[in-house]
């Protein structure tokens, strides 16, 4: 008996991804999440810039590249030329929350039916590890290598809260994948958001805490420690707008 195996919506290649580095639990997850909803051949993923530029090797559906910071455009697009198809967009911290904030405001805003997976890291991981968005107060980058101050550097952006009050925002939650317990809480969001999507009830985002051990200078195991005692408290997880659940 079968207990365990690759999803059949994840391609048999190699990660390119850094050793410990969780994009590739988050890539399983929704290759799963696929598998399960049986949607495949309905499926059309948005790849962006950044660590996951490469993303688009990765999955057994058709896939699209997005310019820096217009994945939520061009799934726009694809989805307004597709209504009857699934669109994601797989996005990093940068590529959503820098360059591509206004993207993912108005697309939101819209209330365009597209499902948005962003990862949080804290970082710019292609890069070299410069201060991001959703970089911490008193982190340490090589562009905030006294740790990020406020005064100068202003604050980091809590992406589902501030999308949570957006019309047209359907679905917005934050998740972490640092232990089996919130891996198993990361997959039940992405299969709403997918489930939002099917349902045509508008924009939904899951924003997943995820480690980036190579520019923070950690071991994978004191990665996902340090995402437990530093992100976590900073960026909470939970649930911060879902419309099914209104007015219950």
């Amino acid at each position: 008996m079968t207990v365990f195996q690759k999803p059949k919506a994840l391609c048999n290649v190699p990660f390119h991804y850094c050793p410990g580095c969780t994009h590739g639990v988050v890539h399983r997850l929704v290759a799963e999440v696929i598998d399960e909803l049986d949607i495949e051949g309905k499926t059309i993923g948005i790849a962006p810039v950044g660590c996951s530029v490469f993303a688009y090797n990765y999955f057994n559906c058709d896939m699209i590249q997005a310019p820096h910071g217009r994945a939520p455009a061009v799934a726009t697009g694809v989805k307004r030329a597709n209504p009857d198809k699934f669109v994601f967009t797989y996005q990093g911290d940068g590529d959503l929350a820098a360059i591509g904030t206004n993207e993912t405001i108005h697309a939101g805003a819209r209330g365009e039916n597209i499902t948005i997976i962003f990862i949080n890291n804290a970082i710019y991981g292609m890069t070299g590890g410069q201060m991001a968005p959703t970089t911490l107060p008193g982190q340490v980058t090589t562009t905030s290598p006294y740790g990020r101050d406020r005064k100068i550097q202003g604050n980091p952006i809590r992406v589902c809260e501030m999308l949570a009050t957006v019309d047209g925002v359907a679905y917005a939650e934050r998740v972490s994948v640092d232990c089996v317990k919130n891996i198993n809480a990361a997959k039940k969001a992405i299969k709403k958001a997918f489930e939002i999507q099917k349902q045509k009830l508008g924009y939904s985002i899951v924003e997943v805490l995820s480690t980036c051990p190579t520019n923070w200078g950690l071991t994978p195991l004191k990665a996902c420690e340090w995402l437990r005692e530093n992100m976590i408290p900073y960026y909470p997880l939970g649930v911060y707008k879902d419309i099914t659940k209104e007015g219950e």
